[in-house]
Parts: C-alpha cells; structure tokens; sequence
C-alpha cells in the first residue's frame, strides 16, 4: 500500500475500525510537521542514543552467536508504568537518575508533545470508547498510586508507557506485543532519515499487507493480535520509533479493584458468587472488547 501519510481508517468486514493509519497533521498557519517535529524529534533521539549508549555500542553490529531481543537488534529503552512478570502491584520502570534525566528532557521537547498530542487526537477520533477506556484505566491507576508517574500529561496521552526505539536502524523482526491488551492500540510513530519508497515498510503479516510508513507518521494497531514488523532501510540510512502503549496486567488491577488475580483467587473473603462473575467475565471480556471499537460511515478504500 502506498500510503502518503493521510489518516486513513482501516475496517474489517462489519466496517468496525480494526486499526488507522494516523499520519501527520497538515501543515497550516506556519506549521511545518516536518521541520518542527519529525526532524527535531529523530535529532533528540540520536543525542539521546549516543549520551546513554556512547557512539561505539551504540553503532556496533552484534557478533555471531550473540543473544538478540526478540524484536530486533537495535538498541531501545522503555519508560513509564509497567506490570506483570510477577510483580504485585504496578511500578514505575527502573532507571539510574542519570537515564530518567535523559527521559525527562525528552518528554519535555515540544517536538514529542507535539506527536503525543496528535497521536492522542487520533484514538480518541477513531477509537473513542477504547480511548475512554485507556484513559480511565490510566487515571483510576494514578490516583490510587500518586508514585505513578505519567510520561506525559492527561491533556497529551492515555498511554502509560513508551518505547524509545534508538536504531540507529530501527529494523523489527515479526512479533506481536503478547503483553499488551488484546483489543487495545498501540502508537507506533517513525523518525529518522530513511527513503520510505525503499525500505522502513510496515508489515502485517496477518493481513498480508505491506504499507509505506513515512518518517514523521503514526501508525495505531492492536499490537498484541496482530502481527507486525518493518522492512530494512538502506546502509547509510537512519531509523528509530516512538511507541506509545499500556500493559494489559494494569487493566486487569483496576478490574481486579487494585488487586491481582492471585490475590482475589487466593483470598477467603471472595465469595464463589464472585469467583463465577469473574468467569463469566473472562469469557466474555474478548466480546465486550472488540465493542469499544467504532463503525466507519464513511468512504472505504480498497486494496
């Protein structure tokens, strides 16, 4: 698909929005995406990548035989609120001071709140109650935890939590994000210098689709069902990514009334009135989540 970075709705047989390719605002009243945001953003990213990696580790090629993550080779770091893994309660991801520094000067670029806005801007048009649905699940798990800390504002995201994909090549191989909510959306938004005529496509392999993701644009898919990657880029090229996404575990605690699974399961006081709602619940969680996303009464493309 040759995508040219116009949002576009994708839908699936009952016209439910199943995922969107969100794009970039069109420029008006002074406003160039492309040197105010997309360029500054990749440039912050580069000074990031070489104050926490320095540029040898940063640019080295892994040797034979070396362990690689299971997304791909390039170097990332994530921030923000996570669970799971065996943790009891949600929990700020751990960083030595100097790494939150380098996070926080981050967030704090106009050029990310600029795309964290806009990528905002998208779910909440396209996917409203699945936005609503995010939103308040991230508030509910603030307020109960004021240790929690948001890497952006109420006003810019619902997302708990944020991949910095440094590259210097951005080259995923095919995953999906097991631990992510199944229904959900995650935000994927590709910087760097790289011609996307000639590499950096996404692909997703499900749908057999292989799109044109310019530099600059956000793609929003259910990254935990569907599975996904990108093409290679060119040699002297350069990609990275921003991702914006919230574990399924904290959706789960707020359900769970600000409790685990284990601990209602393990617990005297939960009745078997309560166990069998929950079973009922589990069994129908899929049905009632996929009714979060909306119908398209506007024009389809076809492939």
């Amino acid at each position: 698909m040759d995508w040219d970075g116009e949002p576009t709705p994708f839908v699936d047989a009952d016209r439910q929005i199943l995922f969107c390719l969100g794009g970039f605002p069109p420029d008006r009243n002074g406003s160039d995406w492309e040197g105010d945001v997309s360029k500054p953003a990749a440039e912050a990213m580069k000074g990031s990548a070489v104050q926490i990696y320095t540029v040898p580790r940063w640019q080295r090629k892994r040797a034979a035989g070396e362990r690689i993550p299971r997304r791909g080779g390039h170097a990332a770091k994530s921030v923000g609120a996570s669970m799971g893994g065996g943790q009891v309660k949600p929990q700020n991801l751990s960083h030595s001071p100097r790494l939150l520094a380098i996070f926080a000067a981050l967030f704090a670029l106009k050029c990310f709140e600029r795309i964290s806005g806009w990528t905002n801007t998208l779910f909440m048009a396209f996917a409203p109650d699945l936005w609503k649905f995010y939103r308040d699940t991230l508030d509910a798990v603030c307020s109960h935890d004021p240790t929690i800390l948001r890497n952006f504002s109420q006003k810019f995201s619902v997302f708990s939590t944020t991949t910095f994909n440094f590259g210097p090549r951005t080259v995923t191989f095919p995953h999906i994000d097991f631990r992510n909510l199944a229904w959900g959306w995650c935000a994927i938004t590709a910087l760097g210098d790289y011609d996307p005529d000639r590499g950096g496509h996404l692909i997703l392999w499900d749908l057999k689709l292989i799109i044109r993701f310019p530099p600059g644009s956000t793609i929003l898919i259910p990254s935990a069902i569907m599975r996904h990657s990108n093409t290679n880029i060119q040699p002297h090229e350069t990609r990275f990514s921003f991702t914006q996404f919230t574990p399924a575990a904290l959706f789960r605690w707020v359900y769970n009334n600000f409790r685990t699974d284990k601990d209602i399961n393990a617990s005297t006081k939960t009745s078997a009135a309560e166990h069998e709602q929950r079973r009922q619940d589990k069994r129908r969680r899929w049905s009632e989540g996929i009714k979060m996303y909306r119908t398209w009464k506007g024009k389809v493309r076809t492939l």
